[in-house]
């Protein structure tokens, strides 16, 4: 259930506490990643009911015993970690970090893409400029540079940008292919995922991915790896620019993770550009993660920080929006929403529309 944000009910002793976790919140979480990268808490995981003392930890890991106990110190605070009758045992919330995908996937983004950048965090909303970005190179968005960050740094992009549209995209393609579309246009196609999925759900349907060209040519190798060459095309756009145009007769229009990407005058420009090259029968998908639309509260609050890595890292001015944001910029962009559908994937909502 979601926590009431409206409601303030800690005592005083509880926000000093909660108070103290944020102040060392970053130093907590790289300890947590170190002793997930060392390998402690597997070998804590590995000896189970027995549980298992630091100094079997430092002959069996080869790291220092002052290195393993400072680490195991930290651990205990952060909970990952218990102590019992001089042994430690792995914490339920320990078991995570070596077991699920989902909280190794987040936090090797956030170490990776985005802990060094977040030190410009108060100058990129300041200026609304991802100044944290400059950690990589000098480009005006992530999206521009995207192709030649760091292997590691890239590796953990894709892997959170997948992770989470990987899981909705299968549920999703029967609505989509309901009215039988002979063409699909795929805005902020990324690597050719969606369109991908679409080439093999229906063997007739031609999909046009429209892209920046570093997207882009990533896209269309894969296109041509998996043999849908003369099926997936490509049409290179800077969907800001305000000379720019987008295919027309299509049947369907997607965008997936995509809007959140802009700021809401930029949202407005992309709907309003998307609605001059609909036919009137087209229709058009939005599939987006909202921070109000969640079950659950790990989700928001996985959602709301998130918002903080478009600021620093990718443009400084979008974030992941609240429903009724979006739902006001389509009415404003003169489109009609026909359905929405809550709870896809892992955290995702589908929002259709039509002229």
């Amino acid at each position: 259930m979601l926590k009431n944000y409206g409601a303030d009910n800690k005592s005083a002793l509880e926000a000093k506490n909660d108070a103290q976790k944020i102040a060392f919140a970053p130093i907590v979480f790289q300890a947590v990643r170190t002793l997930r990268n060392l390998g402690i808490l597997e070998i804590i995981h590995q000896s189970g009911n027995h549980g298992i003392s630091p100094e079997d930890i430092s002959a069996k890991l080869k790291i220092s015993l002052y290195g393993v106990k400072v680490l195991l110190d930290a651990g205990l605070s952060a909970e990952v970690v218990y102590l019992k009758d001089n042994k430690y045992f792995l914490s339920k919330t320990g078991f995570y970090f070596i077991s699920d995908k989902m909280t190794n996937i987040n936090m090797d983004f956030v170490h990776d893409v985005c802990y060094n950048g977040m030190f410009y965090l108060q100058e990129s909303i300041q200026k609304e400029k991802p100044e944290g970005l400059k950690v990589f190179g000098d480009w005006a968005t992530i999206y521009h540079g995207l192709s030649q960050l760091p292997e590691q740094v890239k590796k953990s992009w894709f892997a959170f940008d997948h992770f989470y549209s990987d899981n909705v995209f299968k549920s999703i393609l029967p609505l989509v292919f309901s009215g039988n579309p002979a063409r699909i246009l795929d805005i902020g196609g990324n690597t050719g995922k969606f369109a991908l999925e679409c080439a093999r759900f229906n063997k007739q349907v031609l999909i046009t991915i429209a892209d920046l060209p570093g997207q882009l040519n990533v896209a269309l190798q894969n296109a041509t790896n998996e043999g849908f060459e003369g099926r997936i095309s490509g049409y290179e756009i800077d969907i800001l620019n305000e000379n720019s145009s987008l295919p027309e007769n299509c049947d369907i229009i997607w965008m997936s993770q995509f809007l959140d990407c802009f700021s809401e005058q930029g949202i407005l420009n992309i709907l309003q550009k998307a609605k001059q090259s609909m036919k009137e029968n087209t229709r058009l998908f939005i599939l987006e993660t909202y921070w109000d639309r969640q079950k659950y509260e790990a989700a928001t609050f996985s959602l709301n920080n998130t918002s903080l890595y478009f600021t620093a890292m990718a443009n400084g001015n979008s974030r992941m929006y609240n429903s009724n944001d979006m739902i006001s910029l389509i009415g404003k962009a003169g489109l009609q929403i026909t359905g929405i559908t809550d709870n896809l994937g892992i955290s995702h909502t589908l929002i259709e529309c039509k002229k």
